[in-house]
């Protein structure tokens, strides 16, 4: 399993959320460091297919597809029990 890890310092001195890429998927970080924000193929310096996204107590907040950088499809978005609230088409 490959692994890489990164911190990145924005201009101004900002430091982005904790960066790991496993086996082709990029994982950012909450500011906790602990807790996954979101996870996901990148293509380049763009997101490509299945992306979900997280809140700190761990439980699932948004998830959709990215085609060419793009959002399409179906995106969900979960309440904060983790239970489907709201679908929204993408497609143009």
């Amino acid at each position: 399993m490959e692994k890489k890890q990164c911190d990145i310092i924005q201009p101004k001195g900002v430091k982005e959320k904790k960066l790991e890429v496993i086996d082709g998927f990029t994982i950012k970080y909450h500011a906790n460091g602990k807790t996954i924000w979101s996870k996901g193929k990148m293509i380049g310096d763009q997101p490509e297919g299945y992306w979900e996204w997280y809140r700190a107590d761990g439980t699932i907040k948004r998830s959709g597809y990215f085609g060419n950088g793009e959002p399409v499809g179906e995106w969900i978005t979960y309440d904060s029990k983790g239970e489907k609230y709201k679908t929204t088409n993408r497609d143009k």
